[in-house]
């Protein structure tokens, strides 16, 4: 799923920047969109590290590991829409005005996402396991 998102924003993004083909870098602050989006993607940036942290703090040791395992991706979700939401929303800012900034906020949005994905070490690390689970998990 991971890879889906990020190629599909990716392509979307490419796609806008083609369709503009020009972009103006005014700052006098005329446009409220251009206060909007680097508001929402410092929100999306952040409020998906706290809300990912928070989901994955709930989740108990004594719980199964299937069950774990469907919490966390729950939490990596909520992660993922946090980050893409300001960077559409940039994609859109730029679309209609031009400006390069939201076209900006938007690549770093998706590298950032980007460097998101999951992996063995990130789910040992951001869950409660024990040893015979973590062995298990890294030997997958």
């Amino acid at each position: 799923m991971h890879l889906f998102l990020v190629t599909g924003l990716s392509i979307f993004t490419i796609w806008v920047i083609l369709q503009i083909n020009s972009f103006n870098t005014s700052t006098k602050g005329e446009d409220l969109y251009l206060f909007i989006v680097p508001l929402s993607a410092l929100l999306g940036y952040f409020g998906s590290q706290f809300v990912f942290n928070k989901k994955t703090s709930k989740i108990n040791l004594s719980e199964r590991l299937e069950d774990k395992l469907k919490k966390y991706q729950s939490a990596l979700h909520l992660k993922y829409a946090l980050i893409e939401i300001p960077a559409f929303l940039g994609l859109f800012v730029y679309f209609n005005t031009g400006n390069a900034l939201p076209v900006v906020i938007t690549i770093c949005l998706l590298a950032y996402l980007f460097v998101q994905k999951p992996n063995k070490e990130n789910i040992v690390k951001s869950l409660p396991l024990t040893s015979e689970e973590k062995t298990l998990i890294q030997n997958l």
